[in-house]
């Protein structure tokens, strides 16, 4: 693989130098120590000027190949389509208007724009050399993502999956009801506990309390649901679990949870495995997936 640059959104844009699955010099936006910002504030012209300018910044190293870009929500066909974490971004044609904005700076190469987390599948595939393997990866935090490698064009919105019937789990940021998001995200779990943060509800339900155990029990389950389908649609395998909230994973209790719901035979043997530095991976894996083949 040659030298290409990956972009990420999540509460930061980021940008990095890859070659060769290693990656090199990252950039992010708003700067360290900068006062903070809400990416949702920033209208969708000016992010794609922001991370035209990290891309100058970074060909001014040496050449590039390639610029993928690993953006939430359903991106496909280089469109956003759909973006509940950036609202402002939906319909936004980003390798298109990325890829112009680039030209007009004497920079003309190939752009991709996919969902951050299948960027973050292929990283974990490139980096374990398993290029031909289905990777799935469950990303938790302020929503849930699912990303796959192989990639394709299909939406792969699984967080928003339904696990329940309860007409009164309302809590997904998309608005529908019985979503996985809607149990395991974290603006989700701040709504269901308004007196309590997410990590002080997993506290409390290490500590005994019970109201805090009992969610505990339900947001693994949630987790194991959504694994389970995964399975009786595309077949076992192993699941790695990333994002600020995959600290909270008891992989004991989440694998008990699953093998309760998947019991035909050829569909067993999956496993989950917590990721590190998942933005990392997911920069690499942008850049890998717009690198000609």
């Amino acid at each position: 693989m040659g030298r290409s640059i990956g972009v990420l959104a999540t509460r930061y844009l980021w940008a990095g130098i890859v070659e060769d699955t290693k990656l090199g010099g990252v950039v992010m936006f708003p700067e360290p120590g900068s006062p903070a910002l809400d990416l949702k504030t920033v209208p969708a012209r000016d992010v794609i000027a922001i991370v035209r300018d990290q891309i100058l910044a970074l060909a001014a190293t040496g050449p590039i190949e390639s610029v993928g870009a690993g953006f939430p929500g359903i991106v496909r066909g280089g469109v956003v389509q759909e973006s509940p974490n950036l609202g402002q971004l939906k319909g936004l044609r980003l390798a298109e208007e990325l890829g112009a904005a680039l030209k007009a700076e004497g920079i003309d190469v190939p752009i991709v724009a996919i969902n951050d987390a299948d960027a973050l599948a292929t990283g974990i595939a490139a980096t374990r050399e398993t290029m031909e393997d289905l990777v799935r990866v469950w990303y938790l935090g302020d929503g849930i993502g699912f990303g796959r490698h192989p990639h394709n064009d299909s939406p792969w919105e699984a967080g928003h999956i339904v696990v329940t019937l309860d007409p009164k789990e309302r809590f997904c940021g998309c608005g529908g009801l019985g979503h996985l998001e809607g149990i395991m995200g974290h603006r989700a779990m701040r709504l269901r506990f308004l007196d309590m943060e997410p990590e002080e509800v997993f506290g409390a339900a290490r500590h005994g309390d019970h109201r805090a155990g009992e969610f505990y029990k339900l947001w693994h389950r949630a987790l194991a649901a959504g694994a389970a389908s995964s399975i009786h649609l595309e077949g076992p395998g192993r699941f790695y679990l990333a994002g600020p909230n995959a600290e909270f994973v008891d992989l004991n209790l989440l694998a008990g949870y699953m093998q309760e719901m998947v019991k035909m035979s050829p569909l067993q043997g999956s496993f989950f495995e917590i990721v590190p530095t998942s933005h990392d991976l997911a920069l690499i894996g942008a850049a890998v997936a717009s690198h000609p083949r």
